[in-house]
């Protein structure tokens, strides 16, 4: 016996056209080469029709690729409907990686047309000759005074759309490509994950949900995570499903700015990497964040020094949200049960530091590095975080590599390496190419750098594995003190004693003014390795 429920297919013209119609007053905010720019999504839908509609004038194909080169604005923002919602997919490229990989993502998904912000232009002028596929580059003005080729090809936005007729936006097979991401890529070429009509409404309805983000119509968010890394977390999605106010940072994403936007747009929902809010937390002083609620970040293990900091001054701890761009992104968020007491009790500080409690339709399990067996969860047993659900990926596009990161029975391969409690709460211990073996035993890289960074004059810490003639790996912290010269190794050893195995101290300790940063703001520990590791005993 079947159901009898009508059988709509799952697909993103729904967000669209319920923000359309049922929140047309509701604001979308840019700030845009230091000029605040507003809209609403009234006008905002109507602009996206015409957007549909200049693709068809460019001639994009059914299923084309639409690739953005750009930061997060309302502009972002009407592609990412424009495009999936009139059959087409869009491709949002990282502008922060190596401009070799840049180009071999804009080659590998055939892309046919890219928009461009100008104040983009003097790392993406160099790059065009490189891409095969590419016909049209549209420039959008984002306030920058960078001089824009003339020529075929080359077109501006707004005279695109004030020449354009909308289109009817209709996308009726929810399995059908919406969206296609390439991951950072710190080894080889990044991989592309693509996502459907129906993962990425299933994500955005789940991104709703209490003891997920919990957005609201009453929200006013701030997606400080790019537009164009990791699918934007869901924020391109999710508050316009629920007609939230959107607030766009631009290209200015210095501490200053975000803390002035917090401030004055009374931001109540804020999402950004840790080395974001690390910077921030310098602004925070003397400011009126009374309307913040709940600060989300991710890409990183948030250090448990950092959310507490913000739970002491602004009166609300950060929560950590797990997630990759294979699991479009949102895989577990650090909400704390009730069953455990009050979310802002200083005690429960170690249960907001862990990655949380997988979301609804995801489920998560970790298995044995070496045999593959699912290890119990018991907050001990370390293991490979493996994912399967509803909105995780099932493979990369057009990429040999896929049968490295998934298993025979088709759980993805996260390469986190993680505890899993009774309760469910998921605690990240490592990467598992970070992971260092000293003796045959296991040191977290992750849980020194949290121990580390606890430390008051502290700024940042990382901890990376060099080779040692005795014990195979030792662990070398790199730190960054908050003023130089006001802290030694032996200060840092000490510190750390009574917080970590005597065996886990580390023998050498290196200042330094930063720690290097991938592509998508995480600490780049190849970099590091590749300086320290030579000079290691």
């Amino acid at each position: 016996m079947r159901g009898l429920i009508s059988d709509v297919p799952l697909s993103l013209t729904h967000i669209f056209g319920r923000a359309e119609r049922l929140f047309p007053s509701k604001r979308i905010i840019t700030a845009a080469g230091g000029v605040r720019r507003e809209t609403t999504y009234g006008a905002w839908a109507a602009r996206t029709r015409r957007l549909a509609g200049v693709l068809d004038a460019l001639g994009v194909s059914e299923h084309g690729r639409v690739g953005t080169f750009a930061w997060n604005s309302d502009r972002h923002l009407e592609l990412y409907y424009a495009a999936p919602c009139s059959g087409r997919v869009l491709h949002t490229l990282n502008i922060r990686l190596f401009p070799e990989q840049v180009t071999y993502a804009v080659n590998h998904a055939a892309d046919e047309v890219i928009f461009v912000d100008r104040s983009l232009l003097p790392i993406f002028l160099p790059l065009v000759s490189t891409f095969e596929t590419v016909r049209h580059f549209v420039v959008m003005d984002d306030g920058a005074d960078h001089p824009v080729p003339e020529g075929p090809g080359w077109l501006d936005y707004e005279e695109l759309l004030a020449a354009a007729e909308p289109a009817e936006l209709c996308a009726q097979d929810e399995q059908r490509a919406a969206a296609m991401c390439y991951t950072s890529g710190t080894t080889g070429n990044p991989k592309g994950v693509v996502y459907s009509h129906r993962a990425m409404v299933l994500h955005a309805l789940g991104s709703l949900g209490a003891d997920s983000l919990a957005i609201s119509e009453r929200d006013t968010v701030l997606p400080v995570v790019p537009m164009f890394h990791a699918n934007a977390w869901g924020l391109a999605h999710s508050p316009v499903m629920a007609g939230a106010t959107l607030v766009f940072p631009g290209s200015n994403l210095s501490a200053t700015a975000i803390a002035d936007l917090l401030e004055h747009e009374r931001v109540t929902l804020a999402a950004g990497v840790p080395t974001i809010w690390q910077a921030v937390a310098a602004e925070l002083d003397g400011r009126d964040l009374s309307a913040l609620t709940r600060i989300f970040s991710g890409g990183a293990p948030v250090p448990k020094a950092l959310s507490e900091e913000y739970r002491e001054r602004i009166g609300i701890p950060m929560l950590q949200a797990w997630g990759m761009t294979e699991i479009s992104p949102i895989g577990s968020v650090s909400r704390v049960k009730s069953t455990l007491g009050d979310p802002h009790d200083p005690q429960l500080a170690d249960v907001r530091a862990t990655a949380g409690l997988p979301v609804p339709l995801i489920e998560l399990r970790i298995v044995d590095q070496e045999d593959g067996t699912e290890l119990p969860w018991d907050g001990v047993a370390r293991g490979e975080l493996q994912a399967t659900g509803q909105w995780v990926a099932a493979g990369y596009y057009d990429d040999a590599r896929s049968h490295e990161s998934f298993t025979a029975d088709g759980w993805l391969r996260t390469g986190d390496v993680a505890t899993i409690d009774a309760e469910g709460y998921v605690r990240l211990v490592d990467r598992t190419k970070d992971v260092i073996k000293s003796g045959g035993e296991w040191i977290s890289s992750v849980e020194l750098e949290n121990e580390i960074m606890a430390h008051p004059q502290v700024r940042e810490a990382c901890v990376v594995g060099v080779p040692d003639e005795r014990w195979g790996e030792r662990p070398l912290a790199c730190v960054v003190p908050l003023a130089p010269g006001d802290l030694t190794a032996e200060e840092v050893r000490a510190f750390l004693t009574s917080r970590v195995a005597k065996w886990w101290l580390p023998e050498r300790i290196e200042f330094i003014d930063e720690v290097p940063k991938t592509s998508v703001g995480k600490f780049d520990k190849k970099a590091l390795r590749a300086r320290f590791s030579a000079s290691a005993g």
